[in-house]
């Protein structure tokens, strides 16, 4: 099954966001430890696509998010416009949980915890791709 929202810029999207994807926990198969952290990882990337790869876009660009269902898995995608980011490098660079106060990048570790894959690729359109997948 697959799911399709398209949200502005914004931060104040978050609990649109959140209600849209309330329609895929419909789905049978999905543990309430496993929903939550599929909840935490769709805000987490989504607040890097506004805070980061949007910064110095207007609120009117868009953010598209496509879930996808199979029988073992969850893929959130979530397309950009914003500049080139090599999540790997960032990652590596940021302190761990217990070491980081930094009010930057404990949003990444805690995406790269949670998810069985995070990726951050371009797309053949010009823009990005943050994966998030998260078997079940």
């Amino acid at each position: 099954m697959n799911f399709f929202l398209k949200v502005n810029t914004d931060l104040n999207a978050s609990s649109e966001i959140l209600s849209w994807f309330e329609q895929v926990h419909q789905i049978p198969n999905i543990n309430q430890e496993i929903w939550w952290q599929c909840q935490t990882l769709l805000i987490e990337g989504f607040a890097n696509i506004v805070e980061h790869a949007h910064k110095n876009l207007p609120k009117e660009t868009p953010i598209e998010i496509e879930v996808l269902l199979s029988n073992q898995q969850i893929d959130i995608r979530i397309l950009s416009q914003g500049k080139a980011f090599d999540l790997e490098k960032q990652l590596q660079q940021v302190a761990e949980f217990e070491d980081n106060d930094q009010e930057r990048g404990r949003g990444l570790k805690i995406m790269s915890a949670i998810a069985d894959k995070l990726t951050y690729e371009s797309t053949a359109d010009n823009r990005y791709c943050l994966l998030i997948s998260k078997f079940y």
